[in-house]
């Protein structure tokens, strides 16, 4: 059997917000083992970076 990974355990507030504000067009593509794994802070796929990478800022060091 097949664990589900969409489990929302610890959910980062600021994720939260940030996944609310993008358009529409984007998060009907997110799955919600993408989103659930996005708002766990945890390390991004492959796939969900393609899909925010436009929406990103890179961190300063």
């Amino acid at each position: 059997m097949k664990e589900k990974k969409n489990i929302i355990k610890n959910p980062d507030p600021e994720r939260v917000a940030i996944l609310r504000s993008l358009p529409l067009e984007v998060k009907q593509t997110l799955s919600g083992e993408e989103a659930a794994s996005f708002i766990n802070n945890e390390p991004l796929s492959e796939s969900l970076y393609n899909k925010l990478k436009d929406y990103l800022v890179p961190m300063e060091e």
